[in-house]
């Protein structure tokens, strides 16, 4: 959910200048409020896009009528990232474009009511125990496990992993001061002492200083070596990727009682709203053990529910083996 961010007023004269220059005007003031890199990028893909589309008409003329055509002619023809083939990626991307154009035109005094796109339900993908000690026995340095351990007892981005340097882990504690963060709001996560040790052993192992970078890779070297441990533990491709063992770890971390709102600021969320995507995992979880507990079972002849503990199936005879340890459960 990206940050309301305070751009102050407008230059006086704005609407007077060319398209671009007054894309340039905006993402000027974004900067100057502080918004990160990846903000102003995020921003400049979505409003160069709807100017692309607006060709030669002034911004100073635009309506609602060009913004619904706009995203009309996204849904139908996507994007031309190449990863969003399907029309749910394009969706994913045009509310995100559709927020930040809305903010655009916003604080250039355009008052155009701008319809929202509907986000589509988050697919999230998270290991399970098994796949995680799959992913464990293929190890084959200490810096595989170092990311692991690292990655499934903090839930880190990336980009927090790589920025981390020696000096921003207190060892003793078992916390880890985050600076490198999404959002620019710099927290605490928590360590297990098990991987307090890794840690110790590899700055031992390097001869780290405090201002050494605790993992020396780039973002493409990280992804890569957790690919190829995918590869080797034989986890589906999709799976074995940085983001998947945040997800994994905020599953865990779920399953086994830690409270909403403590992961929530675990894994930096602006919005609780963003932390609760993992509420489906661990409902679905639950579901599943009632229905196996509670629902009684569905005899394999006839199909239709039996009651808990029955030994036979009142409709047809069938038994039931184990006395409602179903054939068939539900």
């Amino acid at each position: 959910m990206p940050i309301r961010i305070d751009l102050g007023e407008a230059p006086e004269g704005l609407l007077e200048l060319e398209n671009n220059e007054i894309l340039e005007e905006f993402l000027l003031a974004l900067e100057a409020a502080g918004a990160s890199p990846e903000t102003i990028k995020a921003y400049r893909a979505a409003i160069t896009d709807f100017l692309e589309y607006l060709g030669d008409k002034p911004l100073k003329q635009v309506t609602i009528r060009d913004v619904i055509r706009w995203r009309n002619q996204k849904l139908r023809k996507g994007f031309r990232k190449p990863r969003q083939k399907e029309k749910k990626g394009w969706q994913v991307t045009l509310h995100y474009y559709t927020l930040f154009l809305r903010r655009f035109l916003e604080w250039s005094g355009i008052k155009i009511r701008i319809p929202g796109v509907k986000k589509p339900p988050r697919k999230i993908e998270a290991l399970s125990d098994d796949e995680i000690e799959k992913m464990y026995n293929a190890v084959r340095d200490p810096l595989d496990r170092l990311i692991l351990d690292l990655l499934l007892d903090t839930g880190l981005r990336s980009k927090e992993l790589l920025g981390l340097k020696v000096k921003d882990i207190d060892l003793n504690n078992l916390v880890i001061t985050v600076k490198e963060t999404k959002y620019g709001r710099e927290r605490k996560v928590v360590i297990t002492p098990k991987t307090a040790e890794t840690i110790r052993s590899w700055i031992k192992l390097n001869g780290l200083r405090p201002e050494d970078k605790l993992v020396g890779l780039t973002y493409a070297g990280l992804y890569k070596r957790i690919r190829k441990l995918g590869e080797r533990a034989g986890i589906p491709r999709e799976k074995a990727r940085p983001h998947v063992l945040r997800h994994t770890f905020a599953t865990r971390a779920l399953r086994r009682g830690l409270s909403l709102p403590s992961l929530q600021r675990l894994l930096g969320h602006t919005d609780i709203k963003t932390t609760q995507v993992y509420m489906h995992l661990t409902i679905e979880d639950v579901r599943k053990e009632y229905l196996s507990i509670l629902a009684g079972s569905k005899c394999p002849t006839c199909g239709r529910e039996v009651p808990l503990g029955a030994k036979f199936c009142p409709y047809c005879g069938t038994k039931i083996n184990g006395g409602n340890e179903a054939l068939a459960t539900t």
